[in-house]
C-alpha cells in the first residue's frame, strides 16, 4: 500500500474514532487503552522519522510528510483520556499529580501539538536540517512531558 493511501486509511479510521474521544469513557479502564493505543500508533511514526533523523533509513520527502501527517493528525486525540477520575489507577504510568493539576497538563500537551505542527510544516519543504532540528524539538517535548507525568 503506498504511503498516502495509508495516511488517508489511518486517518479515516481514525476520524471515526473522534467521537469516541470526546465522549465520556465509560470506564477508567477504557480511557487508558484509548490514550495507550493513540500513543503506539504515535510512537510507531515518530520512530520512522527518527530513523531517517538517524541516518538509519533514506530521507524521503512524501514518506517523511506523511509519516508527520499522521502524527499530527494523532496529536490532538489522547488527552482528555488522560484527565478521566481513576485513570492513574491499573496498568497505566500515569501520576496521580496530573489529574491535580489539569491545566499544567493541558499547557504540556498544547505545547506537544505546537511542535508537531511546525514539524509537519517543515517536512512539507525541502530543509533537511530544519526538520532535523524541529524533530529534536517535538522529542525534547516529550521528554518534557513523560518526565513530568509518568511514574
Amino acid at each position: 500500500m503506498k504511503p498516502i493511501a495509508k495516511t488517508t486509511a489511518v486517518v479515516v479510521v481514525l476520524g471515526m474514532l473522534i467521537g469516541a474521544a470526546y465522549a465520556q469513557f465509560s470506564r477508567p479502564e477504557d480511557a487508558i487503552k484509548y490514550r495507550q493505543s493513540v500513543m503506539f500508533v504515535i510512537a510507531q511514526h515518530f520512530g520512522r522519522l527518527g530513523a531517517v533523523v538517524k541516518g538509519q533509513q533514506p530521507y524521503d520527502q512524501k514518506t517523511f510528510a506523511s509519516n508527520t501527517a499522521v502524527i499530527e493528525s494523532l496529536s490532538g486525540l489522547p488527552w482528555e483520556a488522560f484527565l478521566v477520575p481513576g485513570s492513574d489507577r491499573g496498568k497505566t504510568t500515569l501520576k496521580s499529580s496530573v489529574l491535580k493539576n489539569p491545566d499544567g497538563f493541558k499547557s504540556l500537551s498544547r505545547q506537544y501539538q505546537s511542535e508537531v505542527a511546525k514539524l509537519s510544516s517543515d517536512a512539507k519543504g525541502s530543509d533537511f536540517n530544519a526538520i532535523k532540528t524541529q524533530f529534536g524539538t517535538v522529542a525534547q517535548s516529550c521528554k518534557k512531558c513523560h518526565s513530568k507525568t509518568r511514574k
